[in-house]
């Protein structure tokens, strides 16, 4: 028996005139079974953010494209993407007028563990079945007053403020880059990372439900269509990945196949 993963890629521009988030999932060049997904929210005026957002996509690929798996440490990695990408939207933003900045959701997945490295609010969700194991914590203003007490969940959805971020990639200050980890991954374990026009419609519940109960693409089409109607009219972008882990039951009289995790891909645009 091997993991199959059934994945999905989603973005919505949302009733912004431009789409500024970017999101991505690289299948490693020399290994099948080892992945890469990544999101960003780009922000800065006139397409900084998407400059910005582009940048954290192309370091991630360049970096994942010459790791080796196995021999070097994956946390490691994503900590150098992060902080890299960070560096380079910085000298970005002394070179132009459009001053550049953006979230980033990096998640590494190799048989049988996961590793993750953020900064912002772009969040990643680690499920099991429908219960939540982990979720990382934003750098955001709003996410502090509640660990802090200061406000309720309730508050916190239509706080003033609630998009003032802490940290994040091309700021002065050097940006708080937290990570985690899982060990063992299972079949029935699910990866989502998102931009915060997804996750801020949704309870942490509600997005375990969908993508338990659905296919990739079909959770994903559900929260996408979620988020355009909750946001009447004023949403955000939206940019979401979708990871399902399940069995691959290997037929008895199949012929031998290459190693590596069988893997579906769906984008939705």
């Amino acid at each position: 028996m091997s993991i199959r993963v059934d994945a999905c890629v989603a973005q919505h521009i949302g009733d912004r005139a431009e789409q500024q988030d970017r999101a991505a999932l690289f299948r490693h060049p020399r290994r099948d079974d080892v992945l890469m997904a990544v999101v960003a929210d780009g922000m800065g005026g006139h397409s900084g953010g998407a400059i910005a957002a582009e940048q954290v996509l192309h370091k991630a690929r360049q970096s994942f494209e010459t790791f080796a798996p196995g021999a070097e440490s994956p946390g490691e990695l994503l900590q150098a993407i992060v902080r890299e990408a960070h560096l380079i939207i910085k000298l970005a933003r002394f070179t132009s007028v459009q001053d550049p900045h953006s979230t980033a959701a990096v998640l590494l997945l190799q048989p049988g563990r996961a590793d993750w490295a953020y900064c912002g609010d772009s969040r990643i969700y680690h499920y099991r079945g429908t219960s939540l194991l982990a979720r990382s914590e934003d750098h955001s203003l709003v996410a502090q007053l509640l660990r802090q007490g200061r406000i309720t969940v309730e508050q916190a959805r239509s706080h003033p403020q609630r998009s003032l971020l802490l940290s994040c990639l091309g700021d002065e200050r050097e940006p708080t880059v937290d990570s985690g980890s899982a060990e063992p991954v299972l079949a029935q374990d699910t990866f989502v990372l998102c931009s915060d026009g997804l996750w801020s419609h949704f309870s942490d519940g509600e997005i375990g439900e969908v993508v338990t109960a659905r296919a990739s693409r079909l959770a994903a089409e559900e929260l996408v269509l979620g988020a355009r109607q909750r946001a009447r009219g004023t949403g955000d972008n939206v940019s979401l990945i979708v990871l399902k882990l399940s069995r691959q039951v290997e037929k008895a009289a199949a012929k031998p196949k290459a190693a590596g995790a069988p893997l579906r891909i769906s984008v939705v645009r």
